[in-house]
């Protein structure tokens, strides 16, 4: 079996990622957002210098199609500031899109996974290296069934991994029940993310026993105040054998949130998450949370 993580500028070994934010977004522009999209290249550029003034080595942009991922601004942004990129492929909820970009995809969205992940993002000729899809709050709508059987076929052709946006941190049972049970994506090819907006313990013991991956992922939203208790997750996860799937990622969505907006942003996961955790679960398991773990959580393996 050979395994490689797919960046913008090519494979490489799980070991060379270097420390990992597992899941944000340098570009990103959804309508639910007005006013506060993710377009400037040069921010984007500060913010991967500033991450990797930090210490960082790598950034998953979990950015799916149709919602600005710049793809073609990847590959310099990865070479000017030395920090690996991931691109996703996927599909968001519904209401980040308009009825006509939704028709343009019917019947053919697993075809578009696949070709953005074996051929490139449009003319740019990156390749993704993960599907990004989204469940509902406590539940699984027509579209994100829709667009799970999609990410589905997709890992099937290519054996990439699923990344999935919980909302609010829901719905994590149903999304392995419907991926893992019913559509045959192995657990640890399945990254369920924000599970740090959802502190419940025992929902994230059932769901690291199936095999998949938890992020956690992105600081508290206003009135989620989740952040205190998200060590408590991670230690009792750790203390029950899990530690080897568990990752953190900073989540910027929004042009304020960056660090060069006056947000917290990209570093904040290295300044300030990261010896949070260590104070939790100690140095040694933050250090494979942050290098090891996402190695094996993005790997394309083929033999």
């Amino acid at each position: 079996m050979v395994s490689a993580v797919r960046t913008v500028l090519g494979d490489v070994p799980p070991g060379d990622l270097g420390v990992c934010d597992a899941h944000d977004h340098l570009f990103f522009g959804s309508p639910r957002l007005p006013g506060q999209e993710l377009r400037s290249v040069a921010a984007a550029r500060a913010e991967l210098v500033a991450f990797r003034d930090q210490g960082g080595g790598a950034v998953v942009q979990w950015t799916p199609y149709g919602l600005g991922r710049r793809a073609a601004d990847l590959p310099p942004l990865s070479r000017e500031t030395g920090v690996h990129v991931v691109a996703a492929t996927g599909l968001h909820q519904f209401v980040h899109y308009d009825e006509d970009t939704l028709a343009g995809l019917r019947g053919r969205l697993a075809d578009v996974f696949v070709s953005e992940l074996t051929e490139g993002i449009g003319a740019s000729g990156v390749r993704a290296g993960l599907v990004k899809v989204a469940g509902g709050f406590h539940a699984l709508d027509a579209h994100a069934r829709w667009t799970m059987r999609a990410a589905a076929e997709a890992h099937h052709a290519t054996g990439v991994t699923v990344a999935v946006h919980l909302e609010l941190g829901t719905g994590a049972l149903d999304v392995l029940d419907l991926l893992c049970g019913e559509l045959g994506v192995p657990p640890h090819r399945v990254v369920l993310g924000h599970l740090n907006r959802s502190p419940d313990l025992v929902v994230h013991r059932q769901a690291a026993e199936s095999g998949c991956y938890l992020a956690f992922d992105g600081p508290s939203h206003t009135h989620h105040a989740t952040d205190w208790r998200m060590p408590d997750a991670v230690r009792a996860l750790a203390d029950a054998g899990f530690g080897d799937r568990l990752l953190l990622g900073a989540d910027t969505t929004t042009a304020a949130a960056r660090s060069v907006g006056g947000g917290p942003g990209m570093p904040y996961l290295l300044r300030r998450v990261r010896p949070r955790l260590v104070h939790a679960v100690g140095e040694d398991l933050v250090g494979r949370i942050l290098t090891e773990n996402p190695g094996r959580a993005f790997a394309v393996e083929w033999h």
